[in-house]
C-alpha cells in the first residue's frame, strides 16, 4: 500500500514539475482563473495541479486531494492510451458531433449504480448529459443538461467511465462533444 502511494505521489510530482515549465514564468494564478481554465480545457493536467497547490496552501485538503485525483486520472488515461494530446487540430476547441463529424462508437459501457434512496422513492427517468470525449476516446468531462436530482451524480459517474472509438478529423483524433442519455428504470 505504501509503495503504491509513493508511486502515485512520484507520478503526480513528475507531472507537476513538467506542467510547471510555463506556469513558473506566470504570476501565481487565482482559484477563479484556474477553475475557468479547467472548464475551458478539462484535459489540461497543469491546471488541476496548480489548483491543488492553491487549495493545499489554503489548508483545503479535501479539495486539493480531489484536484490531484483528477490530475492522476488524466495521467493514467494518457499512460493507458499512449496519447499525450487532448486537444483537437482545430485550435484546441472540441468539435460537436453532427454533420460531417460522426458520433463515436461506445466501446466500454458502465451501467450506473441506482441510488438506493431514489429506488426506495420510486424515482426513475432519463438524465441527459453533455460528454466531452478526449482524442483517446475516454470521457474527459460530463455535465448534466436535463436533471433528475436524485440520479444526476450516478449518471455522471457512470458516463465518466465510458470509452469510445476515437473520432478522426482529417485523419487525426480530435476531442468531441456529444449528448448522451442515461436511463434509470425500476424493474
Amino acid at each position: 500500500m505504501m509503495r503504491q502511494l509513493s508511486r502515485v505521489v512520484g507520478v503526480v510530482g513528475v507531472a507537476w514539475m513538467l506542467a510547471q515549465g510555463p506556469a513558473i514564468a506566470q504570476e501565481q494564478r487565482t482559484e477563479i482563473d484556474l477553475l475557468s481554465a479547467i472548464a475551458q480545457s478539462p484535459g489540461q493536467l497543469g491546471n488541476y495541479l496548480d489548483l491543488a497547490k492553491v487549495y493545499f496552501d489554503q489548508g483545503r485538503l479535501e479539495d486539493a486531494e480531489r484536484m490531484l485525483s483528477r490530475a492522476l486520472a488524466i495521467v493514467q488515461q494518457q499512460r493507458l492510451t499512449g496519447m499525450t494530446t487532448t486537444m483537437s487540430p482545430s485550435g484546441g476547441a472540441p468539435v460537436r458531433v453532427g454533420g460531417d463529424i460522426a458520433e463515436p462508437k461506445k466501446i466500454k459501457d458502465v451501467k450506473p449504480v441506482y441510488p438506493a434512496a431514489a429506488q426506495a422513492a420510486g424515482i426513475e427517468g432519463v438524465v441527459i448529459l453533455e460528454a466531452t470525449i478526449a482524442p483517446s476516446g475516454y470521457v474527459s468531462d460530463a455535465r448534466v443538461l436535463r436533471s433528475i436530482p436524485a440520479l444526476d451524480q450516478a449518471a455522471v459517474e457512470a458516463v465518466r467511465q465510458w470509452a469510445f472509438t476515437p473520432t478522426l478529423l482529417n485523419g487525426a483524433p480530435v476531442q468531441v462533444i456529444m449528448t448522451v442519455t442515461v436511463n434509470f428504470t425500476l424493474r
